[in-house]
């Protein structure tokens, strides 16, 4: 199906009830690492006018603020907004919080030196309009970071399980994606630079069933699958020891525990 066709506003409500399932907060907070990291490749300076898409519960979104950037955290799910500001109070951090859509957002062009997205904007359904708007509202000599799970690594290999039981809608673009050179230069090649580096973010959990059970009970893609297989009670089964066999595979904890390294694009675009 051409990607033109597709009915990207179904699709989004679809994905948005999916991230509005469970507790993403719950596993967003670990993966607070990846913010400051990126913040760092950025080299970014206090002051900077930034802007988080698809911010979740606000990892990149503090990060930015304890180096005391001007931030604005975004998502299309008020729930992890919420979640986002209660921890920016918490730690006495300024920062604006507002619902907004990745591929449509509400503000004019060249409003940002600095735009975000950790884990976020990959999971948009129109890839081109979602990078189009992040060049949009970045100025001129700007810049935009991004942390996308690669295709290789544990976290692109667990949706692509999932793809399996519960095949996405035919002919949408794989988030994946995101985490490769070849298509980040087809979204922003027309910008100035675009510079990559493949880092890894490790889980930590008691054991590859304790992930098991965070994600299907918190993580919404995977708490939605796990319902969908509900009235198929052996595929369910057959989903949850192929989860478990490729946590197993990857494991290099030797002492029952679970640390999984995840690769993952750490992305700097200069517009």
């Amino acid at each position: 199906m051409p990607e033109a066709t597709l009915d990207y506003a179904a699709i989004k409500t679809r994905q948005q009830g999916a991230w509005s399932t469970g507790n993403y907060a719950v596993v967003g907070t670990t993966l607070q690492v990846v913010g400051e990291n990126l913040c760092e490749a950025l080299d970014l300076r206090a002051g900077a006018r930034v802007l988080d898409v698809a911010a979740g519960n606000g990892n990149a979104t503090l990060a930015a603020a304890r180096r005391f950037a001007e931030v604005t955290s975004t998502d299309y799910v008020p729930a992890l907004l919420e979640a986002g500001q209660r921890r920016a109070e918490a730690e006495g951090l300024e920062v604006r919080f507002q619902e907004a859509d990745a591929e449509n957002l509400p503000f004019p062009n060249a409003t940002f030196d600095v735009a975000l997205s950790t884990f976020g904007v990959m999971f948009t359904p129109d890839q081109s309009r979602a990078a189009s708007e992040l060049a949009r509202v970045v100025r001129p000599g700007g810049h935009i970071g991004l942390a996308n799970w690669t295709p290789e690594g544990f976290i692109g290999q667990l949706f692509k399980t999932i793809g399996k039981y519960v095949p996405p809608a035919a002919g949408l673009p794989s988030p994946a994606l995101w985490g490769t050179q070849a298509r980040l230069e087809e979204l922003f090649g027309g910008l100035a630079e675009v510079q990559s580096a493949r880092r890894h973010f490790t889980f930590r959990y008691r054991s590859p069933e304790h992930f098991l059970e965070v994600f299907r009970t918190y993580y919404g893609p995977m708490n939605k699958t796990f319902a969908a297989l509900a009235s198929a009670p052996q595929i369910q089964l057959d989903f949850q020891n192929e989860l478990l066999d490729l946590m197993r595979r990857l494991n290099r904890s030797t002492d029952g525990t679970l640390v999984l390294p995840s690769e993952y694009l750490e992305v700097v675009i200069r517009k």
